[in-house]
């Protein structure tokens, strides 16, 4: 764990060296692509010993499928190789080497390599085999047009600013960020007369860097005086739950379990500021004229802390890992995408039976609580004061929910994950399954959505992933593409 900090400070350093004396105004994209590449591979040689050639390996082979098996069919196998060798390397860390650590292995930054060699495969399939017509309007803009060099796949996979803890961003982003190409959003009346011209300019990131290394200081501060003090562990404690009132229990359960986050916030939100300070991340200007530095952004801490309904924690919650499912999974299923999306989802997070546990009581509440939300919500909202009191008692009942769902999440084993919802009783299993009878799910106009209503970690707001999928610029000299890539781009920026 302090090789990581250790490392991810040095990556926050190279960052703003990388951005003032390797700018792409200064430097060539291939200096950029092999000083971002050999700086990643030292942090993870550095962090990880030679544990970190896995990174390569897993890279490598990938990149040697893509080539030899051509653009039809190489996604396909690259997605069954990447996932199958994160899990052979899951398996061997959890099961031969260290059941139940906490600190950081390599298997975590390959969780996100495998995100991005899977993604890739997809996007260059979608650009290079598939009909334009056939694609989606996100696909369309994430689409790969021509196959990347290997010194631009391993610096998207392997460069210094995501290597340790990611956030996945598309291949697209990433390149344009490399070649710093300025690029014009172009408005086009019908008869095909561009009448307006816009002109990204680069700001600075530091104002976004400096608050979210604020959020760091301050979740790293919490993580090492509160967490130690309030342990998930003692839920379970005999003596605690003898004695212990409910109120007592379930006021513990949520204060254990929102004390075991800031270590993610502080991950996550570092991560988020080295890519920035590298000027990575931009996603344009809001309608006040302020810059927004949350393009491959992971969370939003606000929303999760005060989030009045599952589905709200969970849209902001590990958000680029959510539209990685959607993306290569749920979105192209022939077939019951529920239920590979979420098969999908746990084999990614890890071989411990805890992660199943997790999953499986998360599509219960997330059922059940839709189920509450369409039958009597309504009943709620047109007085501020009634709907106040609504808020309030939704969100205890989020907060509570959450923390009683992930609760296996941080315990890992059966043993002691079993022992915790037995001494509950089971009671939200059996609240969820209650409602679920008493109250039916609604359908919307566009017929049912039952598969959607059971997809919790990977479901987004509509809005939010227009913005996230159309902010990618164009990386190939196709004169089509790039016009159709102007055109993604500005509709994102009406929104």
């Amino acid at each position: 764990q302090v090789n990581f900090v250790v490392c991810q400070l040095f990556a926050l350093l190279a960052a703003v060296w990388f951005r003032t004396y390797l700018h792409s105004s200064k430097t060539s994209p291939f200096i950029r692509h092999v000083v971002a590449t050999l700086l990643g591979l030292y942090l993870a040689l550095f962090c990880f010993g030679w544990y970190a050639l896995h990174f390569v390996i897993q890279s490598g082979i990938s990149y040697y499928i893509m080539i030899i098996i051509g653009v039809e069919n190489m996604h396909k196998y690259c997605f069954v190789f990447a996932l199958g060798y994160l899990t052979v390397c899951q398996i061997t860390r959890v099961y031969i080497f260290d059941y139940g650590q906490y600190s950081a292995d390599f298997s975590g930054p390959m969780m996100i390599i495998t995100q991005k060699i899977t993604s890739l495969a997809f996007e260059i399939h979608d650009g290079m085999f598939r009909k334009n017509e056939d694609l989606t309007p996100s696909q369309r803009c994430l689409a790969v047009r021509r196959m990347p060099s290997l010194l631009e796949y391993l610096s998207y996979n392997c460069n210094f600013m995501g290597i340790l803890a990611g956030p996945l961003c598309s291949y697209k982003d990433y390149i344009t960020f490399i070649e710093g190409r300025s690029y014009q959003l172009q408005q086009s009346e019908a008869n095909g007369k561009e009448d307006t011209k816009y002109e990204q300019t680069d700001p600075s990131p530091n104002i976004a860097v400096a608050q979210k290394l604020l959020i760091c200081g301050l979740s790293l501060l919490f993580h090492m005086t509160i967490t130690e003090t309030l342990p998930v562990e003692y839920n379970i404690d005999d003596n605690f739950r003898a004695t212990a009132s409910w109120p007592v229990r379930f006021f513990y359960l949520y204060v254990s379990l929102m004390a075991a986050r800031p270590k993610y916030y502080f991950a996550w939100t570092l991560a988020d500021a080295i890519n920035n300070a590298a000027g990575f991340g931009f996603r344009g200007y809001d309608k006040n004229g302020v810059t927004r530095w949350d393009l491959i952004s992971n969370l939003r801490i606000q929303q999760i802390e005060f989030s009045t309904s599952f589905k709200m924690f969970l849209d902001n919650w590990n958000i680029q890992t959510a539209l990685w499912l959607k993306r290569v999974c749920y979105e192209r299923a022939a077939f019951s995408p529920t239920i590979q999306t979420f098969i999908l989802s746990a084999i990614w997070h890890g071989v411990y039976p805890g992660y199943y546990l997790t999953f499986l009581t998360g599509v219960l509440m997330t059922l059940a609580a839709r189920a509450i939300r369409n039958n009597i919500r309504h009943y709620f909202v047109d007085s501020p004061a009634v709907k106040l009191c609504y808020d309030i008692v939704t969100w205890m009942a989020t907060q509570v929910a959450i923390s009683y769902t992930v609760v296996p999440f941080v315990l890992l084993s059966v043993k002691p994950s079993i022992t915790f919802y037995s001494s509950c009783y089971f009671c939200l299993h059996i609240a969820s399954i209650l409602v679920l009878l008493v109250f039916p799910l609604k359908r919307t106009q566009k017929g049912s959505k039952r598969h959607e209503s059971i997809q919790p970690v990977w479901s987004k707001k509509l809005e939010e992933e227009n913005l996230l999928q159309k902010n990618s610029y164009s990386t190939t000299n196709n004169s089509f593409s790039q016009k159709q890539e102007i055109t993604c781009r500005y509709q994102a920026l009406k929104q």
